[in-house]
């Protein structure tokens, strides 16, 4: 297939993503014309201009009635701009009717001269008077002399202004004066803003009530700060959301009691009811790189009634089978924190390869900051694989570092944010291991919000081999494949990679992949997309020959993530025809 295809399946796909969506081209029964202005001005005067409920029922308007409405119209959009600054606007309004018939509402303003400020005092009061920051902001108010006067603008600095008072510890910052004086001509104005702070508060003790099954050093770990800190309510929150992800409590309040403050500190309750500490869950599934497959988890989540928490997996799918432990023991200092423990038996037997696995490795774990995870390893892994015509038992001891972070607006339906990681392994004789090597692998995804309901999502994987021995030694897990779900689509698991003598793909030294995806959401819980793949496993890069892949999406939006059906066609000459992928969940 020639390679304009893809060209024509995006202008198709986006043809589908704007057009979809009935309610967005249906004829509005009374169209609004407004002229003059233009901007948020002209927006607010449409607002303004909304059609009140009744007047048009069953796709039929009330004459009367719209007469009625366009003679409030032009009060209307003289109320509209003048948070604008047009305080001297003059407006008509009348109804009339297109050459087919329909009625229209024609509103023609002429705005005149926006009122100008003249002058503006921000003023500070109060024990947090003297604060670097709080001057900060207020030396750079978004309203200054000589400018038209946006109320809008002024709304947002004065609210900024007390938000950071307030989370600074100043709970009682308030205005005891704000005005804004309008000259008699309204052409000039004047701005004066008093905020006083008020005394600072700072936290209290915390109370951790509800839980007896859990060490009081294990709770408060969760507790997001110290005694003696200037009280803040996004610390607050952010200790209800370290609670809540634990995935331990099944309802957590935190109450900060402001009532019983004394000496300026707020004591803080956190009243939590406690969720089963034992699990067991069967699952049925399918995906397109494993095939269908069953599994089992079994999780304790308070061993020992220490908090530590054993997690056990064991899955049968038609490619991939294997049992998965960890033991994790959690850091006394920091939620995020710990060391684990674990152990994996895994045979996978998929078009490039066969190999079984047993792997132990033990992590420490450092919470750095919000999202933000380091870890260093040690990997101890036994292979026996068969690649190509090869058969080989491969021994490693891989000692490791990866730095993760993550920030998302939403894990289940996420519109904006981003995730990395970054890691760096090796392996050499004098640790115990068949093969020396180094490894570096980075992998990243971006997703950010675009006009009309559409979102971009960007993802990128690259990884860079150095060996001290033959790469015929390297175990399949240490080597780099492409293709498949989450890498290029419109090709099997696996399936693309260096090829050996026969034409048997045995995967490369190195790896580059990169996509591209456009998403329209739709209604509620629907989503559409279209996506364009590239990349491949290579051993050096004069040789590196990249694949790509295109095709579209349609996505169910659940309580628990998403269901992502795809079908993708591969663009490589040769590589055959469409290809169906069907994934769970939002893909970091």
């Amino acid at each position: 297939m020639p390679k304009r295809f893809p060209i024509y399946l995006a202008l198709a796909c986006l043809a589908v993503l704007f057009h979809c969506a009935p309610a967005v081209f249906a004829a509005d029964p009374v169209e609004i014309a407004v002229a003059g202005v233009e901007g948020d001005a002209l927006e607010n005067a449409r607002q303004a201009l909304a059609l009140p409920y009744g007047l048009v029922r069953d796709g039929k308007v009330d004459r009367l009635w719209l007469e009625r409405f366009a003679k409030q119209a032009p009060e209307k959009v003289r109320q509209a701009l003048q948070p604008y600054g047009y305080y001297k606007s003059e407006v008509s309004a009348r109804v009339g009717q297109t050459r087919d018939g329909k009625l229209n509402l024609q509103v023609v303003v002429n705005p005149g001269e926006p009122v100008r400020v003249t002058e503006v005092t921000v003023e500070l009061k109060g024990a947090g008077a003297e604060g670097r920051r709080l001057r900060r902001m207020r030396d750079a108010f978004p309203v200054r002399p000589g400018e038209v006067l946006l109320q809008p603008d002024y709304e947002r600095g004065k609210g900024a202004l007390q938000a950071l008072a307030q989370k600074m510890g100043y709970l009682d910052a308030s205005f005891p004066r704000h005005e804004i004086r309008i000259s008699e001509d309204r052409s000039k104005a004047r701005i004066a803003l008093v905020l006083d702070t008020g005394p600072r508060f700072y936290f209290g003790q915390a109370v951790i009530q509800g839980a007896p099954d859990y060490p009081d050093s294990y709770l408060k770990r969760f507790v997001a700060f110290k005694e003696g800190e200037p009280f803040s309510y996004a610390k607050v929150g952010e200790t209800q959301l370290n609670f809540a992800n634990s995935e331990r409590f099944r309802q957590v309040v935190v109450t900060p009691e402001r009532e019983r403050a004394e000496n300026a500190r707020v004591p803080v309750v956190v009243q939590l009811t406690e969720a089963p500490r034992r699990t067991v869950r069967p699952g049925v599934g399918y995906g397109t790189d494993t095939g269908a497959r069953f599994s089992t988890h079994y999780r304790d989540l308070n061993l020992f009634h220490k908090g530590h928490d054993l997690d056990l997996s064991l899955y049968a799918a038609q490619r991939l089978q294997g049992f998965a432990g960890r033991y994790t023991i959690p850091s006394t200092s920091d939620y995020r924190s710990s060391t684990s423990l674990q152990l994996n038996l895994q045979k996978e037997d998929v078009t490039s390869y066969l190999s079984k696995i047993v792997a132990l490795e033990l992590d420490r774990n450092i919470g750095l900051g919000r999202g933000e995870l380091a870890t260093a390893y040690v990997r101890l892994l036994q292979e026996v694989f068969t690649v190509g015509d090869e058969n080989a038992n491969s021994r490693l001891v891989l000692p490791g570092f990866r730095f993760s972070k993550e920030t998302f607006n939403d894990l289940v339906r996420p519109r904006r944010g981003y995730a990395y990681t970054l890691e760096l392994r090796g392996a050499h004789p004098y640790l115990g291991s068949d093969s020396g090597l180094i490894q570096g692998i980075a992998h990243a995804n971006l997703l950010f919000p675009l006009p009309w309901r559409l979102s971009l999502q960007s993802r990128g994987d690259v990884a860079y081999s150095l060996l001290d021995d033959p790469f015929s030694e390297l175990p399949p897990s240490i080597r780099f494949f492409a293709g498949g779900d989450q890498s290029v689509r419109g090709y099997s698991y696996q399936s693309l990679g260096p090829r050996d003598a026969s034409g048997q793909v045995v995967g490369g030294k190195h790896l580059l992949v990169g996509s591209l995806e456009l998403l329209r959401s739709l209604y509620k819980d629907w989503g559409v997309s279209v996506f364009y793949d590239i990349g491949n496993a290579f051993n050096n890069y004069a040789d590196m020959r990249l694949k790509d892949g295109t095709g579209v999406g349609i996505h169910y939006y659940t309580a628990v993530g998403g269901l992502n059906l795809y079908l993708a066609k591969p663009l490589a000459t040769g590589a055959g025809s469409f290809r169906i992928h069907f994934t769970v969940g939002f893909q970091l």
